[in-house]
């Protein structure tokens, strides 16, 4: 089965499967998308594994044309994205279980 990822600019709008009868290639996986849902929507192939575009997208993901890859929401308004877009926090997570606190900029051991 081939995945594919509906645009609206450069945000995931949707993700469908698709079979791989229908989708041989990216290009014609393309156009059976258009045939379902309309010659005005953009489309690009995405892989369930993170084999192609750096890894799945899900719904209001970022699609970067340039690096052909799929960037995951901001999980918090400090974090910035790094070269391999990759979102980082601004202090580096210790090692255990610990959850960042936006609030405070730091990591908070996780109780239980």
């Amino acid at each position: 089965m081939a995945h594919f990822a509906k645009l609206n600019g450069n945000m995931v709008a949707e993700v469908i499967v698709v079979n791989d009868a229908e989708a041989p290639n990216e290009s014609e996986g393309i156009a059976f998308c258009k045939s379902l849902y309309g010659d005005d929507t953009e489309w690009v192939k995405c892989s369930y594994t993170g084999s192609i575009r750096k890894q799945f997208p899900g719904i209001g993901y970022t699609y970067d044309a340039s690096a052909e890859v799929f960037i995951a929401p901001q999980p918090y308004s400090s974090w910035t994205l790094d070269a391999n877009h990759d979102w980082q926090p601004p202090v580096a997570k210790p090692e255990g279980n610990y959850e960042w606190d936006e609030q405070s900029q730091i990591w908070k051991p996780l109780s239980g």
